[in-house]
């Protein structure tokens, strides 16, 4: 049987190289991690943000709005040991969390980003209301999500990940399978009912159907 903890080690070393350096896959995500981020220029400023799951700091450098202090999270010791040495803008800071039980008061961030985790969280609406509780009010939740197993996605990923995954001797479908485990279809309504006052971009056509599309991504007003 394999080591999923091995495999998602080795899985971490391949991730920049096998979904930003180059190819399809590295033109959606760069183009969509700018999504979330079109209503906050520098005009805009927020005082305490936390991202949750945030990896390899992929999110980081499509930040536009000034910030005060910007809480880096994730899970796993050994991405943010992994990351500890890249540059970082000032007021940035990496701290390990459970991205589904905070260690922080309500009302303690103006902004909560998560990028590709809600699909990989066991208990979805949970983490979802525990991201609410510490958001202040008139807070926003900013996340992407991939729109798997729509379609699209399924027949796009073809064309990028499951390649360089291959060449790195990863198994692709198995780890996707064990780690993708909320469909966007169910997230998408998962969200509708808990944020009335949401803005929301399926990406790229822009339709809100899950089968054509590869990406949604959305700001969540609380």
């Amino acid at each position: 049987m394999p080591n999923h903890e091995t495999l998602a080690a080795r899985w971490l070393e391949s991730y920049d190289k096998s979904n930003y350096d180059r190819g399809l896959s590295a033109y959606v995500l760069r183009h969509t991690h700018a999504l979330i981020e079109r209503p906050f220029g520098p005009d805009v400023s927020f005082s305490q943000v936390l991202e949750v799951g945030a990896g390899t700091l992929a999110h980081l450098s499509f930040i536009r709005h000034r910030f005060g202090r910007y809480i880096a999270s994730d899970y796993d010791q050994s991405v943010l040991d992994a990351v500890r040495d890249k540059p970082r803008p000032e007021g940035v800071e990496l701290l390990k969390l459970d991205g589904v039980s905070l260690p922080f008061e309500n009302d303690s961030f103006d902004r909560l980003i998560a990028t590709h985790v809600l699909e990989h969280v066991a208990s979805p609406h949970l983490a979802v209301e525990e991201w609410v509780r510490v958001l202040k009010p008139g807070g926003v939740l900013s996340l992407i999500l991939p729109c798997d197993p729509g379609w699209a996605w399924r027949f796009g990923r073809n064309f990028g990940p499951r390649k360089q995954a291959q060449k790195a001797g990863l198994p692709y479908d198995y780890y996707m399978a064990r780690e993708h485990i909320n469909s966007i279809f169910n997230l998408n309504q998962i969200l509708k009912y808990h944020f009335p006052k949401r803005d929301v971009t399926w990406w790229p056509f822009r339709l809100p159907l899950p089968d054509l599309n590869l990406i949604y991504a959305g700001n969540f007003y609380v």
